[in-house]
């Protein structure tokens, strides 16, 4: 049995390993130009599209789809549950918790990127963990000093005025994230709501800081076969 993983994130490593020396592919969209190795072989780069999609889990003869990409994920998600559901393949996404506000967190959830600009003032300086693919969302944001940390070095300008990159690659401890955020003088937190430990530093940095948070509220979920653990989704594939 030839299982394909739709990596990306932590989970997905720690699944690559447990499944090393198996017949595992793992497959990485190209969202960071230079990816931590798996000890698992890896398709780059994406598939092209649906129909590129079913003619590698044909070329490949792929038995069972485990979808371990990034929450946010959502068009390629319910791309692959679609084509397995349409091919008669197992297919499970690993949808990790959502974070969810204790005391002392100061949290508003908004639907989408360009809802920001409605809460945060101008003069702020905003921080945004989200990422360079949906920096576009946050080209309202006039008047405000953006940073957007990434991976990757820029391959240009910033796309709007008033804006800047911050290069960093994570892990990142709350006193990396309180530091920083106390020498930026960061008045407001742009994250998704991605769950998982390792992302959460910095919104126990904020906490500690009193930084309100705009939260972007996750994809609705799909109606297809979903674990929450790295352990349940081990066992799905010991199951097939």
């Amino acid at each position: 049995m030839t299982l394909l993983l739709l990596a990306g994130t932590a989970e997905a490593r720690a699944i690559a390993t447990a499944l090393q020396g198996q017949d595992v592919i793992a497959a990485l969209a190209g969202a960071t130009r230079d990816p931590a190795p798996l000890p698992v072989p890896v398709q780059s780069g994406g598939f092209g599209g649906e129909a590129g999609f079913r003619a590698f889990l044909s070329q490949h003869h792929i038995h069972a789809v485990l979808d371990a990409t990034h929450p946010y994920a959502a068009r390629i998600t319910r791309r692959s549950a679609m084509v397995c559901a349409d091919l008669g393949l197992p297919f499970c996404q690993l949808l990790r918790p959502a974070w969810v506000a204790g005391p002392g967190d100061l949290w508003t959830e908004i639907a989408r990127e360009q809802e920001a600009a409605a809460h945060i003032p101008q003069g702020a300086t905003v921080f945004l963990g989200t990422g360079r693919q949906s920096l576009d969302g946050f080209a309202n944001l006039a008047g405000r000093r953006v940073i957007c940390r990434q991976i990757d070095p820029p391959e240009g300008p910033f796309p709007f005025a008033g804006g800047e990159f911050l290069i960093g690659r994570p892990p990142f401890s709350v006193q990396d994230e309180s530091a920083l955020f106390q020498r930026l003088g960061v008045d407001w937190l742009v994250v998704k709501n991605a769950g998982g430990q390792a992302s959460a530093t910095k919104l126990v940095a904020a906490r500690a800081l009193g930084i309100p948070v705009l939260m972007i509220a996750r994809p609705a979920p799909g109606d297809w076969p979903q674990v929450a653990s790295v352990a349940a989704a081990l066992a799905w594939v010991g199951a097939l």
